[in-house]
């Protein structure tokens, strides 16, 4: 006998008492098992009445984008797994065989030690785990940005703005893409040219942006920011 059905009070209780030990529903770590029982519920369970149960489930909440990587047999109904009759019971301390019955039944991530275990089924669960590892390793977090507003200013009305904003496309960096730009007033006649660019904030120094534009000394007397802030 396994689970019982989670939607009515006794079934939560069983599933509490279960994790009150157990980090996992079996073993030392996320697999199959723990999807089943988490498909199963319809939500978290309730925390003041069912704290292990719903520790368990907000802490498998964060796998939820990996299940189909986790190890163990997508097949297997969540009753499956759990408490046999004789380790059914409300209080954990009630029951003075709780743990070595905890200690026949857990499996660890790899799977049962059982010697007559198909050692094909052994390799299907190495790679599984090791698909797993390579995933979680492999992630990157994306990379901070920001969108700078610049101000660029010619000496005088007579700067060629074109050309200005041509030499200044030119320049190129990794992690810079430069964006929309229009032309703002100043007065007597001279206009800026007020651009907007994306950068990588670990790939791109604003400064020396402004030192190859200011590079143009044809052109260009200095550069200000004008704006800047986080995407």
């Amino acid at each position: 006998m396994g689970f019982l059905d989670f939607i009515n009070e006794k079934g939560l209780q069983t599933l509490d008492t279960w994790v009150r030990t157990r980090s996992y529903i079996t073993g030392y770590g996320p697999s199959q098992a723990d999807v089943a029982c988490y498909k199963q519920l319809k939500s978290a369970p309730e925390a003041a009445k069912f704290p292990h149960a719903y520790r368990w489930y907000k802490h498998m909440s964060s796998y939820t984008s990996e299940f189909s990587l986790l190890p163990g047999d997508p097949s297997k109904t969540y009753t499956t797994y759990g408490p046999e009759q004789s380790e059914l019971t409300v209080n954990p301390k009630d029951a003075p065989n709780a743990a070595p019955a905890e200690e026949e039944d857990e499996d660890d991530l790899f799977g049962s030690d059982d010697e007559s275990e198909d050692e094909e089924a052994k390799k299907v669960k190495e790679a599984n785990l090791a698909a797993y590892k390579k995933k979680k390793e492999g992630k990157v977090k994306p990379a901070a940005k920001s969108i700078v507003t610049l101000d660029v200013k010619p000496w005088d009305d007579e700067t060629d703005m074109k050309e200005l904003e041509k030499n200044m496309r030119a320049i190129e960096m990794d992690g810079l893409t430069w964006g929309a730009s229009k032309l703002v007033a100043v007065g007597y006649g001279i206009s800026k040219l007020q651009v907007n660019l994306v950068v990588e904030d670990e790939k791109v120094s604003i400064d020396d942006l402004q030192g190859q534009i200011e590079g143009d000394e044809d052109h260009v007397q200095s550069t200000d920011v004008a704006a800047m802030q986080k995407l």
